[in-house]
């Protein structure tokens, strides 16, 4: 081999074996290609200096690496920089490439050629493009990149086994002329053309690997990149008909607003009548109620009860009412698995069918205001399953600033699904204007804190780049697949994380420290919140389960106002010991510390607020709240609005006067 078999992660490669490395543009079809060569035999690391998980597998002696879905491999985001790296140490590259999206695809296929690694190009979706009449003269393709070009079906399995058995024939393709000229005379320098490359296009990080001045050659390679894909487009296409059927009238209207909204608001609807009715009420009922409150956890009892007391120290931690062996397995297998299964199904049915992205592309410019783009709304329309669930999806976020801002509006105002049904079971009764309240202080919230974040937090976030694929049924091979193996990470990823906090929670029981905490909150719920002593209990419940905090307040005697203003309070509340634990594995010590306290401070600061603007307008008024809610959301977003366009401006003329 002509490179080590380092990737900056560990992965064991047998002493013959090949490392092969999927690549490809996003929503390629990488997944099943993936899939098929590896079978079952898969495992997933966070890649060092990273979020980002990538997954590796056997191919009998060699091991395939997939790759985050990239547009080209340089340093503008963590996934390409990954992609970059796994890319330097391939043996070979099996690059999936959309057949419907040529010139956007074989820009990343010719810059992967200009490496110089063996390629294999699987020429993926080419029923769609039929579909779309488009004709393509493969074996044109395969002479003008000059490796070899594979026509596949990826979700029909058509093609996988040639693409399986052409590995062997991979080789370097065809570089352009003068680009070779110029990799030559780098050449002599690195010792390797990829990173040559590389350095030539300005990459920082390979220049500086290797202690040479970047290149400043960027423009002009990708402009001659361009130009090469552009033609080699137009050889191989020979027949295009642009007349729109069904499904691409459908993705258009998906996208518009007028009309996206009403079909997002359709299927977040039903989703919520399978997953908030369905699997919260009848499955839920079954597998927590049923089998682990009314089956497992009376054997586990009755089997540990024989060796010690339930009720010594070592009984509470392991049988207790929070125990490890008890409240663990039964929460998290119990309630929230199949939760976290119908939020995974769905997410699956909408990736698979190419509704995914056109959501994202929906909400993107709202989000922007608040310093997310499109892709956020994934980890927030998963939050309301699982919160713990959607802070480890935020990984696929484009950058550290928007994963700290989503991380934080997940845990502050979005409540799951179990919480969710308790604070509906307790709003419903109070009439509708109880019922806005809530929703506009909880939105008010998230659009407020967010809109600060965005103002004040240093960095920029990313744009959104996301490929819309065409709209298909998805294949339920496909979405039941995807739907266990997303599962299953998560359950490896929150059990041990879930067991460790109800430990801590055993522990504070056993030793008086959770009674001590119920006592210190006592007078700010009774003094700020005018809330009853006892709810001081249903905070610090809350820790442990969310549902659980909202269930206790069901059990005291308030009035509607009071009533809500606990509601309010708990939603944004720090969320279940799961969570939290979740977070301070994705965040540092510090800065999770410091989104706990915060969420801590403004729950209980909008709680009180709320409360004492109730009592100025009489106890039972809730139309003047929520006009003063309201108007100081609105002077808050409006003031931030002046002082990002100012920065804007300020920008633009640092910039002119540069130039």
């Amino acid at each position: 081999m002509g490179h080590c078999h380092s990737i900056g992660m560990h992965i064991e490669v047998p002493e013959n074996g090949k490392k092969i490395v999927l690549v490809g543009n996003p929503n390629a079809g990488k997944s099943v290609f993936f899939n098929y060569l590896t079978g079952m035999y898969v495992d997933v690391s966070n890649y060092p200096g990273t979020t980002l998980e990538i997954s590796h597998g056997r191919l009998g002696e060699d091991v395939v690496v997939d790759t985050p879905g990239v547009y080209g491999i340089s340093s503008f985001n963590d996934e390409e920089r990954v992609a970059r790296d796994v890319i330097l140490a391939a043996d070979v590259v099996i690059n999936v490439v959309n057949a419907v999206q040529l010139e956007r695809d074989l820009f990343l296929t010719q810059q992967v050629i200009d490496t110089g690694v063996p390629v294999v190009v699987a020429l993926n979706m080419v029923d769609e493009a039929e579909k779309q009449g488009m004709e393509i003269d493969v074996d044109l393709l395969t002479d003008l990149l000059g490796v070899p070009v594979i026509p596949t079906v990826a979700i029909k399995k058509n093609g996988l086994d040639k693409v399986r058995n052409s590995v062997s024939d991979a080789r370097p393709g065809l570089v352009e002329a003068k680009l070779q000229k110029q990799l030559d005379v780098m050449l002599n320098r690195v010792g390797n053309q990829g990173e040559a490359l590389l350095i030539l296009e300005g990459d920082p990080a390979v220049s500086e690997r290797h202690a040479v001045e970047p290149g400043e050659l960027r423009e002009e390679i990708y402009r001659q990149r361009r130009e090469r894909v552009n033609d080699i487009v137009q050889h191989i296409i020979k027949e295009i008909n642009t007349k729109t059927n069904l499904a691409t009238s459908l993705g258009q209207m998906m996208v518009r607003p007028a009309t996206g909204i009403p079909i997002l608001a359709i299927a977040l609807y039903l989703m919520y009548k399978v997953i908030g009715v369905f699997i919260a009420g009848t499955v839920v009922g079954v597998t927590e109620e049923t089998i682990m409150l009314g089956k497992y956890e009376p054997a586990v009892r009755g089997f540990v009860g024989q060796f010690m007391a339930e009720e010594s120290a070592l009984g509470t931690i392991l049988i207790g009412e929070f125990g490890v062996l008890t409240m663990t397995v039964t929460y998290v297998l119990g309630l929230l698995m199949p939760l976290v299964a119908g939020f995974y199904f769905f997410l699956s049915l909408f990736e698979d069918s190419g509704y995914l992205p056109r959501i994202a592309t929906l909400v993107d410019r709202v989000l922007s205001s608040i310093g997310l783009n499109g892709r956020a709304i994934i980890p927030m329309i998963l939050g309301f399953g699982c919160v713990t669930m959607a802070t480890i999806v935020t990984r696929m976020l484009g950058s550290e600033r928007e994963r700290r801002i989503t991380i934080f509006l997940l845990g502050l105002t979005i409540p799951c699904s179990a919480q969710l049904g308790v604070i509906l079971g307790l709003l419903a009764p109070l009439g509708g204007q109880y019922v806005l309240l809530y929703i506009t202080a909880v939105f008010s919230v998230l659009v407020v804190v967010g809109t600060l974040m965005h103002t004040t937090l240093s960095g920029k976030s990313t744009d959104l780049l996301i490929d819309l694929p065409p709209l298909r049924l998805p294949r339920v091979d496909n979405v039941v697949k995807k739907t266990a193996t997303k599962s299953y990470q998560f359950l490896k990823e929150a059990f041990p994380l879930f067991a460790f906090g109800a430990f801590l929670i055993s522990t504070f029981q056993v030793t008086g420290i959770l009674k001590a905490l119920q006592n210190l909150l006592a007078p700010l719920t009774v003094g700020w919140l005018q809330l009853p002593a006892e709810a001081s209990t249903a905070f610090v419940m809350g820790i442990v389960r969310r549902d659980f905090g909202a269930a206790g307040l069901a059990d005291l005697s308030m009035g509607a106002m009071a009533t809500v203003v606990a509601l309010i309070t708990i939603t944004l509340f720090v969320p279940c010991i799961a969570a939290i634990m979740v977070l301070f594995k994705e965040r540092s010590k510090k800065e999770a510390a410091l989104m706990w306290t915060g969420s801590l401070t403004i729950a209980f600061l909008v709680g009180g607020l709320v409360a004492k603007l109730a009592t100025a307008f009489g106890g039972n008024q809730p139309l003047p709240v929520i006009a003063v809610v309201l108007a100081s959301s609105l002077s808050i977003i409006f003031g931030c609005r002046i002082i990002n366009r100012n920065k804007a401006i300020k920008n633009s003329s640092v910039v002119a006067v540069g130039k």
